[in-house]
């Protein structure tokens, strides 16, 4: 059997690899391979199995499946069913630089996943070539009858949709960087819009993603505690969070006046200690890190979050009528002759966004020809209103993990047919390092990344 083995792989390799699938990534290649060698033995039980073995030992695959009832159907119908499970079940290992889709249903036994087509993991998540969670998508629908999925895989399907996280091809950042790094240079006034998704890479939980805030409490909710996940979480050392790349593209982009002005939904504070002055920034929700008096309105950041402060105040609470919490910090104005008390700047839910804030944030997106949008859903009213209410035809630059109601509007054209936005799927410090090597240059990019080091001790005093 071995001599065999080494003979047709020999006589094979050369039609496989240039003939059969030129065009194909290699993992396309070893499936059709594998077809080819099964269907070239004789068709017996015995030698079924010892060529899964061989192959699925080959691929690193941890299963092989049993044939017993196709082996002896025609050669078409076993080769579908070879690939059907081999293309979806089979297929574990993802090249990182390639499209996927990262999904979370909920805690299903290891007994009741038996025989499942997805390999979900004990909080019910999987990470799939985009291609086959496509398939499974409408699989799940009943829209491919090949395709069978259990009544309970189907309901691990739809439930996953609704948070699922996707990451584009890295073929398809490198040139769409290209493309939105000449929009950045040729706008006339670009701004920024930001989420909860730029602050992950500091270690900071968003709230709709598959392992988000609001996503666990559905899931726990629906389906109960073992149903929760907290996600890949990232280890603090300073007692605080630093700024990430974006955070700090971004600030860079402000300082060289290819961004105006920034629109932000994140009260952590990271985007004022990456640099950027109050006069260009927008914070929507507020800062953790700012109070305000409530008398006479002056502003002062702390070095602390204003939340830890709130424990020790000895001042008494005042519950907000509209969210129902306590907004003073314990502080009191240091402006002579004021004494009023100070307050947190946290919109919670039910309050209103302050007057002047949101005013600067709208004139400014009036004024835009180009959006960068970077870590949001775009979900969140009224603030998401904003990113449409520039300059017409609106230009739209959407990086983050999931979909948004915005989508369509990356994808219209000109008169000439010409895109004239983007949209791209993963992680903002994935794009934000590309685009920034074309803009600085690499020579540029470098100098300033090296500097990094200095800008962290900038941020140690700034949380002294």
């Amino acid at each position: 059997m071995k001599e065999e083995t080494q003979q047709m792989s020999k006589s094979l390799n050369f039609v496989i690899f240039n003939l059969v699938v030129p065009n194909q990534d290699v993992s396309d290649k070893l499936i059709v391979h594998t077809l080819i060698f099964i269907n070239h033995v004789p068709r017996t039980e015995d030698h079924y199995s010892f060529w899964l073995r061989y192959y699925t030992g080959i691929f690193n695959i941890e299963h092989y499946f049993d044939l017993r009832i196709t082996h002896q159907k025609d050669l078409s119908t076993t080769c579908n069913f070879i690939y059907r499970r081999i293309n979806i079940r089979l297929r574990k290992v993802i090249d990182p630089e390639s499209d996927r889709a990262d999904v979370r249903g909920f805690h299903v036994s290891k007994s009741g996943r038996k025989g499942m087509l997805v390999e979900w993991t004990d909080d019910g998540s999987a990470t799939l070539h985009l291609s086959c969670w496509q398939k499974i998508s409408k699989a799940a629908k009943n829209e491919i009858p090949e395709i069978k999925l259990s009544d309970k895989e189907q309901e691990l399907v739809k439930e996953a949709k609704k948070t699922a996280e996707f990451h584009d091809s890295e073929a398809h950042f490198q040139s769409e960087a290209v493309r939105i790094a000449e929009m950045l240079k040729n706008a006339n006034y670009c701004i920024g819009f930001t989420g909860a998704g730029i602050s992950t890479a500091a270690g900071i939980g968003d709230f709709r993603g598959i392992h988000g805030k609001w996503t666990n409490n559905d899931k726990t909710k629906d389906y109960g505690s073992k149903s929760a996940s907290s996600g890949p979480g990232k280890q603090n050392q300073r007692g605080y969070r630093l700024p990430t790349y974006t955070h700090e593209a971004i600030c860079k982009l402000l300082d060289m006046g290819i961004m105006k002005y920034l629109i932000s939904q994140n009260t952590d504070g990271i985007h004022r200690l990456s640099g950027i002055p109050a006069q260009k920034i927008s914070e929507l929700h507020g800062n953790g890190f700012e109070e305000k008096c409530e008398k006479c309105e002056t502003r002062r950041m702390r070095n602390t979050n204003t939340k830890s402060a709130a424990q020790k105040q000895k001042v008494p609470p005042r519950k907000c009528e509209r969210c129902k919490i306590n907004h003073r910090t314990g502080n009191m104005c240091q402006n002579p002759g004021c004494g009023g008390y100070m307050m947190n700047t946290i919109i919670n839910f039910g309050d209103y966004l302050e007057g002047p804030v949101l005013r600067s944030a709208e004139d400014n997106a009036e004024k835009a020809d180009l959006v960068l949008c970077l870590g949001t859903t775009l979900r969140v009213t009224p603030a998401s209103d904003l990113v449409a209410m520039g300059k017409k035809p609106n230009r739209l630059i959407i990086c983050n993990r999931q979909t948004t109601p915005y989508d369509d509007y990356c994808t219209e054209t000109d008169k000439e047919g010409k895109l004239l936005g983007s949209r791209m799927y993963g992680d903002c410090d994935r794009l934000m390092k590309l685009v920034m090597r074309i803009i600085l240059g690499e020579d540029a990019t470098k100098t300033w990344e090296d500097d990094r080091d200095q800008r962290v001790a900038t941020y140690d005093l700034s949380r002294m």
